[in-house]
This record gives C-alpha cells, structure tokens and sequence, in this order.
C-alpha cells in the first residue's frame, strides 16, 4: 500500500512538471538565467529525469540508464518537446519499476550509499518525492519571473 501511495506521488509531481514545461510560452524561456537565479527550468527538469532515472529506474529497476549529472547541468536549449518526451519517459518508468518493489523492499537498505549512511529504500524514495517538489517549485517560479 505505501508502494502505491509513494507511486501515485511520483506520478502526480511529473505531471505537473510536464505541464510546467508545456507552459513556457517559448523554448528560449526554459534556458534563461537571470540575477539571483542558478538554474534555468530546462537544466531543473533536465536534473529530475536523471535523477529520477538513476536513483528509481537505474538503482531499482536496472533499466540500464546511464547518468550523466554533469550534463543535466550543462546542457542547454534542448526543444521543448524533447524535454517532455523526457518526462513521459519517466512517468513509464515509475509506473512499471514502481509496481515491482513491494512494501516489504521498503524497509530494506537502499542499494547505494548515497548520504554515506544506510537508509531503507522507504526512507530514500520519500526524500526524492520531496526532491521532485522542491525542484518543481523552482521551476514553477521560475517561469512566472522569466516567461512573462
């Protein structure tokens, strides 16, 4: 059951990362950086997928994706399609690596050490959820002070 809760979580904040995205008036708007703001929502959105794909689908579901973190900073003016062709990719992802893990495997060591200490893959899947809101956020801001 808390599987499902985490799952139904996860799909809820992409789908409004999609929808942030699909917002920007143009593509060149997802890429600015102004005073005070590090990251652009492309980079933001570029960070979840990867994130997400590594930690979920990567670590937990062994998808076989291969991370490149320095990337999801770096890279800039990908289309905006691209971008949620992306973050559908993701939505998939979590539906079907999700439905495998049991609540059971909740309460296991998460895989990787990734805070240099040993947590359950509960503990880690709720710090992410709250990673993918955090970000989301950002972005939501952020394309009510740059796209307008």
């Amino acid at each position: 059951m808390i599987t499902a809760e985490l799952k139904k979580n996860f799909l809820k904040e992409l789908k409004k990362l999609k929808e942030e995205i699909a917002l920007y008036p143009n593509e060149s708007s997802l890429w600015k950086i102004e005073k005070g703001i590090a990251n652009s929502a492309g980079n933001l959105c570029l960070h979840l997928v990867g994130n997400l794909n590594h930690f979920v689908g990567a670590i937990l579901g062994n998808t076989g994706y291969v991370r490149n973190r320095e990337a999801e900073f770096t890279s800039k003016n990908i289309p905006q399609q691209q971008l949620i062709t992306q973050i559908e990719n993701t939505i998939a992802m979590i539906e079907k690596v999700l439905s495998g893990v049991s609540d059971e495997q909740l309460h296991q060591v998460y895989p990787v050490d990734v805070f240099q200490e040993k947590m359950t893959t509960g503990y880690f899947l709720i710090h992410l959820t709250g990673h993918l809101g955090y970000h989301l956020g950002q972005i939501n801001y952020h394309r009510r002070l740059i796209a307008f």
